[in-house]
This record gives C-alpha cells, sequence and structure tokens, in this order.
C-alpha cells in the first residue's frame, strides 16, 4: 500500500512538471508553472525525507523536460538522421541529466528546512535559482525553459527582467509562490507574494532606454530551406535562388541573412553575389568563415556599399553540433551534421557600425546567455540573432526560443531583430513586445522599421551578481538557524 502511494506521488510530480511546459511559448500560460511549483512544493513538505524530496524532485524534472525539450529528439532523428531507438535513448538520457538539478534542490530542501514559512519560502526560492545558475553554466551550460523565461508579458512579473534578468525574474517567480503555498490562512503572510506581484506591474511601465539615430528599414529574409537540402552540393541553387530572389523583392537599408543561409564559406561567395543581395543598402549575412590556419568559424559578416566587411564571430559553441566534446567523436558517426568543428571567436568583441546604428550579432543558442550580451550593450544599440532553426523540425524549440530572445530584449531595453531559416522570423521591441513576426515554414521576408536605443539597465550594469547575491542572502536564514540551533 505504501509502495503505490509512493508511485501516486511520483506520477502527480510527473505530470505536474510536463503540465509546466504549457507556461512556455507557444502557449504561455504564465501562472501555471507557478501552479505545478506549488505542487512539488507541497510534495516536498510532506517528504518523509531527503531520498523521497529527490525522488519527487526528479520525477517532476523528468516529466517538465521530457515535454519541453523534446525537440532534441527531433534534431537527433528527423534532422541528423540517428537511429529512432538511439535518438529516443540520447534523449531520455539528456533529460534524466537535467532532471537531477529539481531533484538536488528537494534534497537540500528537504534536508534545511525549517519550522518557520518565510525561512522556507526564501530557502526554496535560493535553491532553485541557484540550481538554474548552475545548470546554466556547467558542461558550457544549458539554460532552456528556465523559469524566468515562461514570465515575458504579459506576466507582471518581466517588470523585474531589467532589473534582475530571467534568473532574477525566476527568483522572484519562485518566492511568490513559495510564499503564497506556505502562507495558508495567515493574511499577513500573503503581503509578500501580493507585494512581489505588484511590484513587477509597477516596474513593467518604467523606460530604461531611450531612442538613438534616426529610423531604418530593415528586411529579415526567411529562406525556409530544409536542413536535408541545405547542405547538398546539388541543391545549393535553391539557397542562392531563394535569397537573392527575397532580397530582390525586399529592398531595404539593411537586408539581414540568417545563419549559413548560402550553404558556402563566405570566401567563396562571389562578390556579384554578396552586391545583389545587398541591393543599394547594407547587408548583414550569417556565414562560415575560414580562418587560415585555425580552421573555421561560425559568424556574421556586414557588406557595405563600397564592398567593405567587418565580422563576428560565434563565441558560445553548441556541444555535439559545433564542437567534439573530449571522449565523443564516435557520436558524430550517428548522425549527419556538417562541420563539427569550429573555432571560437574572442569573448570581447565590439558592436558593427551598420546603417547608423551599433549591431550587436549573435548567433543561435548564443541569444539563451544574457550575461554574455551584455558586455557589448552599452554601446551597442540593436541586438540582431541569426539562426538556423531548421535543425529543430517543427517542434516546440522555435516558440521557445522566440520567447528567449524577448527576455534578452527585456534585459537590455533594445530590439532585438531575428533572421531564420525556417522561424520564428521576428523583430521585438525593447520593451519585449513583439512588432511583428513571420510565420514558420514560410519563406518569406519580414520588413520593418526599427530605430535603435541607447541607456543602460541595472542588469546590464550588474549582470547575474544582483540575483546571486539575493540567492545568497535567502539561503542565509535556513542556514543560520541549522548552525545555531541547540543541541
Amino acid at each position: 500500500m505504501e509502495r503505490i502511494k509512493s508511485l501516486r506521488l511520483l506520477a502527480c510530480a510527473a505530470v505536474a512538471g510536463a503540465l509546466a511546459v504549457a507556461g512556455f511559448a507557444p502557449l504561455q500560460m504564465f501562472p501555471l508553472p507557478l501552479l505545478s511549483l506549488a505542487v512539488l512544493f507541497a510534495l516536498w513538505r510532506r517528504a518523509a525525507d531527503a531520498g523521497q524530496a529527490a525522488a519527487l524532485g526528479y520525477a517532476w524534472g523528468l516529466g517538465f523536460f521530457l515535454a519541453g525539450v523534446s525537440w532534441v529528439y527531433v534534431s537527433l532523428h528527423d534532422v541528423g538522421g540517428m537511429a529512432a531507438p538511439v535518438a529516443a535513448a540520447a534523449t531520455l538520457l539528456f533529460c534524466a541529466y537535467l532532471a537531477l538539478f529539481p531533484a538536488l534542490v528537494g534534497a537540500s530542501y528537504r534536508h534545511l528546512r525549517s519550522e518557520r514559512s518565510w525561512i522556507d519560502a526564501l530557502l526554496i526560492a535560493a535553491l532553485w535559482t541557484g540550481a538554474e545558475l548552475v545548470r546554466g553554466g556547467l558542461f558550457t551550460g544549458f539554460p532552456w525553459l528556465a523559469l524566468g523565461y515562461s514570465q515575458t508579458p504579459p506576466s507582471p512579473l518581466a517588470g523585474y527582467a531589467p532589473l534582475l534578468g530571467s534568473y532574477g525574474v525566476g527568483f522572484v517567480a519562485t518566492l511568490a509562490t513559495a510564499a503564497a503555498l506556505f502562507a495558508g490562512r495567515r493574511p499577513i503572510a500573503w503581503l509578500l507574494p501580493l507585494a512581489l506581484l505588484v511590484g513587477g506591474a509597477a516596474l513593467r511601465p518604467l523606460v530604461w532606454s531611450e531612442a538613438a539615430g534616426a529610423p531604418i528599414r530593415v528586411s529579415l529574409l526567411q529562406g525556409n530551406i530544409p536542413q536535408s537540402l541545405k547542405w547538398d552540393p546539388r541543391r545549393l541553387d535553391l539557397s542562392i535562388r531563394t535569397y537573392l530572389q527575397l532580397a530582390r523583392e525586399h529592398p531595404a537599408q539593411l537586408t539581414v541573412l540568417p545563419e549559413t543561409a548560402i550553404p558556402l564559406f563566405f570566401e567563396q561567395i562571389p562578390p556579384e553575389m554578396l552586391a545583389a543581395l545587398r541591393g543599394d543598402g547594407e547587408l548583414l549575412l550569417g556565414a562560415v568563415m575560414r580562418l587560415g590556419d585555425d580552421g573555421y568559424a561560425n559568424g556574421a559578416v556586414t557588406v557595405d556599399r563600397d564592398g567593405r566587411t567587418q565580422r563576428y564571430l560565434k563565441r558560445h559553441l553548441v556541444p555535439f553540433g559545433e564542437f567534439v566534446p573530449p571522449g565523443f567523436a564516435w557520436f558524430f558517426g550517428l548522425v549527419n551534421i556538417p562541420l563539427t568543428d569550429f573555432s571560437r571567436g574572442a569573448q570581447q568583441q565590439p558592436p558593427l557600425p551598420v546603417a547608423g546604428q551599433q549591431l550587436m550579432p549573435n548567433i543561435c543558442y548564443e541569444d539563451l546567455f544574457g550575461e554574455e550580451l551584455i558586455a557589448a550593450v552599452p554601446t551597442a544599440t540593436l541586438l540582431v540573432n541569426l539562426s538556423n532553426t531548421a535543425w529543430f523540425g517543427d517542434s516546440l524549440a522555435q516558440p521557445q526560443h522566440l520567447q528567449i530572445a524577448r527576455m534578452r530584449a527585456l534585459e537590455t531595453a533594445r530590439p532585438m531583430l531575428r533572421a531564420t531559416n525556417t522561424g520564428m522570423t521576428a523583430a521585438i521591441g525593447p520593451d519585449g513586445q513583439l512588432i511583428a513576426v513571420l510565420p514558420a515554414f514560410t519563406r518569406d521576408a519580414l520588413s520593418v522599421e526599427v530605430r535603435g536605443y541607447r541607456g543602460i539597465t541595472p542588469y546590464v550594469h550588474y549582470g547575474n551578481a544582483g540575483v546571486l547575491l539575493l540567492a545568497l542572502l535567502a539561503l542565509l536564514p535556513a542556514l543560520a538557524k541549522r548552525w545555531w540551533r541547540p543541541r
């Protein structure tokens, strides 16, 4: 009987974790992740010991990540050509690894919990945020589906993003959830969660940046070239014709092509083709570039009216996609991934002056790491993400990635432009609101008029130091109570 009860609790935790994914894009039912966490926190409070709390956290994590990053299977099998059983096993193992983080939070909470509700609420917020920070940095990091991303507008908690970043939004969301759960029937205990919600709503209208320079007309090209055809030498003409036609039909002051839009090394692209893509304006092109004896890099290149170029080289590479982790060379015999040994760009790269603005490119996965983008923001007026999202197929990854870009715009108070191969190509305002977006899996161009912005948000100034300090302070009452408990 006890075993059946334990299995039911684990199933309840797993279902709650899976349902939390609906709080992220595309559904964006932002209260749902908080309700899901409330279920998990309630289960942790009733856990018999740290082991049971860890098991409940692990079950929640498995449900959450298997539902939320199911696109890993799509990338490996549908696009990468890996055998279905192997791709399913790899996806399961990856999600099993990610589930360790909520499991560790559960065990730590159960070990450090006190009899005071306010201490427990602070403790759980500190542990959850700490686990997300570690997950976002360990083994190059995987911050996808961090709680804060579910709280983009219209969530009132989005107001904390310019102050504390996405992890800080997650900290506030976790603290509000735990405080409300532990408040019980004591009216005064509800003041904290209500104050956090009202505070976020009050912060939303604040303006952290101001327009800089004249508006520019931008065309973001979405070629919708299937990944199975993109690197086929016999289909090279398809990519070239598609982007030349889109550029010709949608002229602009700045034309932007996505990551590796033309499947050639940049040095192989004829100057006359670059001139045709540029038209009468300037060009920003995602391309692979040779680095002499140092190999090649994934990057972005600007081409002005005189044919002069500037470049940005991708800094944060994707393991198994852009570099080979030690001991995993065998993996690439199971999938069809071209160009798997890129060189990293320098950590400090200045914005690129283009069309009267200071553009800071980031390529695909790089926009997950807000703390790495802010170094260039004081001088950058526009953020531009170039992605080849064909690797994700028709999955949750595309709307989730767009939501991540919205958080970057909120944190920096800068517009974010996205040019993607298959979606979702979009323009995002400095307040995180969508200006315009193309439907996924369509061949089209998004023509928008945008302005650059200047100004410094607290998050740009302090980065993740602010939320890290908050998490450490929130942890202190539980540690002090445990260390100083009368023996």
